[in-house]
């Protein structure tokens, strides 16, 4: 209160009407402006009352509409109906109190929820309100503007510890503001080299894929430029496989040779008779006797082309008797002329029987030593004799002259 709110007894109305605040004794006007009004609105409300902008402080200006509220004039107009509109609602709730014990009861339930502006100004201008209610109410409303006062400086100084502690919280903002900046604007950046290193990873991929396209296309192409390509492939694995294979049964043959040559000579030694191997080197009915061949092929590969089946065996034993290893070749009656290109590549040495083989052999014999350089001996008889007769050419380092056209394999005695 300011010093002008000084108690003093003034009667309460008894008719219907609430009493207006200049009907109010002058000990109420100073809380009813202190506590209904704003300062800001207050101010306002003045400005507009004399029609201009008021220059006093907070204090004069309070002192000031207090002073005006003590009769009917511009200004207490002016504050009755700001009070009477910003309380209208109060003043509904109090409409319904008839008796003065009512309007204290509500008083009392407002000071007890502690929100009491409204309530004060329409238990203050109810028509029930009498001298005794009149005074409670100006005491509690003492009261009450004491213990406001006490809780803003607790406010105050809560708000100022508030504040200080917003400002360290602020600036240790700002300080995490700024690393995750500097960390977005890094991750950006890293992002956008990602994002360039996959845009060429891709670009790459896709150059790839192009190239594996089109070598696929090219490979198709070229299947499908080779004549039989699928069935020349499987034949080229079929050739390993028996290349593999005859080189194990010819390993395995040689053992058994050794095992068996062992095993004569010792059954002869006992018996005194001679050996198998001495019988098979007998020389053939009505064939010249056969001088032994000084050569030793030192492991080379000597293909047969050609010759009787039943002399395979013969043929076999007179080459390996000389240190080489024996590979045959039917001359293209029975086995693939593909078989014999293949057996060709392989043989370091070419001894080709010309009565027993077919026309397409022989040429095809003829064609790849003269083609490749690889020594080749024609021979018309396919004898063992004539086999170890050109054994004794390799043996000599003679060149055996290109036979002529009677040496060739005819149709009577060759299949085509």
């Amino acid at each position: 209160m300011c010093d002008q709110c000084a108690p003093a007894a003034q009667p309460a109305t008894a008719g219907s009407r609430r009493r207006r605040l200049w009907d109010l004794p002058h000990q109420c006007h100073c809380p009813v402006v202190g506590v209904g009004l704003p300062m800001d609105r207050l101010r306002q409300l003045v400005n507009k009352a004399v029609g201009g902008s008021a220059v006093a402080c907070d204090y004069e200006l309070h002192v000031g509409a207090v002073a005006e509220c003590g009769k009917r004039n511009r200004v207490s107009e002016l504050l009755q109906a700001e009070l009477d509109r910003r309380y209208a609602r109060k003043l509904q709730d109090y409409r319904a109190a008839k008796t003065t014990l009512a309007v204290a009861e509500l008083w009392a339930a407002a000071v007890h929820d502690g929100d009491v502006a409204g309530d004060f100004w329409a238990a203050l201008t109810h028509p029930r309100c009498d001298e005794l209610l009149q005074e409670a109410l100006c005491r509690d409303i003492h009261m009450l503007q004491h213990q406001a006062g006490a809780a803003v400086r607790v406010d105050m100084a809560r708000f100022n510890a508030l504040a200080h502690e917003n400002g360290v919280l602020m600036r240790a903002l700002g300080k995490a503001q700024e690393r995750c900046t500097r960390v977005v604007a890094d991750k950006s950046a890293e992002i956008e080299r990602l994002a360039d290193e996959a845009l060429r990873l891709r670009a790459q991929s896709v150059g790839k894929d192009s190239r594996i396209a089109f070598m696929a296309q090219d490979l198709e192409a070229l299947k499908a430029a080779i004549p039989d390509f699928e069935n020349a492939a499987r034949q080229q694995k079929k050739i390993e496989q028996m290349a593999a294979r005859q080189a194990e049964l010819e390993a395995q043959n040689a053992q058994l040779r050794h095992k068996l040559g062992a095993a004569l000579k010792s059954l002869d030694a006992w018996t005194g008779k001679p050996t198998k191997a001495e019988l098979s080197r007998a020389p053939e009915p009505g064939a010249a006797a056969v001088a032994p061949v000084a050569l030793h092929l030192g492991h080379k590969t000597v293909l047969c082309v050609g010759g009787r089946n039943g002399s395979i065996a013969s043929y076999r034993e007179a080459i390996e008797r000389v240190g080489g290893r024996f590979a045959h070749h039917d001359g293209g009656l029975e086995d693939s002329h593909n078989i014999l290109d293949a057996s060709l590549a392989a043989a370091d040495l070419v001894i080709c029987q010309t009565g027993c083989i077919s026309h397409n052999a022989y040429w095809r014999v003829k064609d790849f030593c003269k083609r490749s350089g690889k020594r080749c001996v024609f021979v018309e008889n396919p004898s063992t004799s004539s086999l170890t007769r050109g054994l004794e050419q390799i043996a000599q380092g003679e060149h055996t002259p290109e036979p002529i056209d009677f040496h060739a394999p005819t149709a009577n005695t060759a299949a085509a």
